[in-house]
């Protein structure tokens, strides 16, 4: 069961991952797509280094707002609207 502090601490970490320009500009590319997607590619369409994408891949993953599914050396991700509708949804729900 989840607390009215967990809440709030998911919540927190969601907008703060939010409100970075290039996070928000990563959720709105994957928001057009329907399936997974190379780490690689989502780089080469934001014009960031793989070194920064990482960083922004894993504060996006620890926010609960993409999933990654690594294979081989490739990692691919995808957003995790289940998320989105929890939090953003229903956001004065959750206050």
């Amino acid at each position: 069961m989840v607390n009215q502090a967990q809440k709030s601490d998911a919540a927190v970490q969601i907008f703060k991952a939010l409100a970075d320009p290039i996070r928000l500009a990563i959720i709105q590319y994957l928001n057009q797509l329907d399936h997974e997607v190379a780490c690689g590619e989502v780089g080469r369409a934001m014009h960031i280094s793989k070194t920064s994408g990482s960083y922004h891949f894993k504060i996006l993953q620890e926010a609960g707002l993409i999933t990654v599914n690594k294979v081989g050396r490739e990692k691919y991700v995808q957003l995790d609207r289940s998320t989105f509708d929890h939090y953003l949804t229903h956001f004065w729900q959750n206050l």
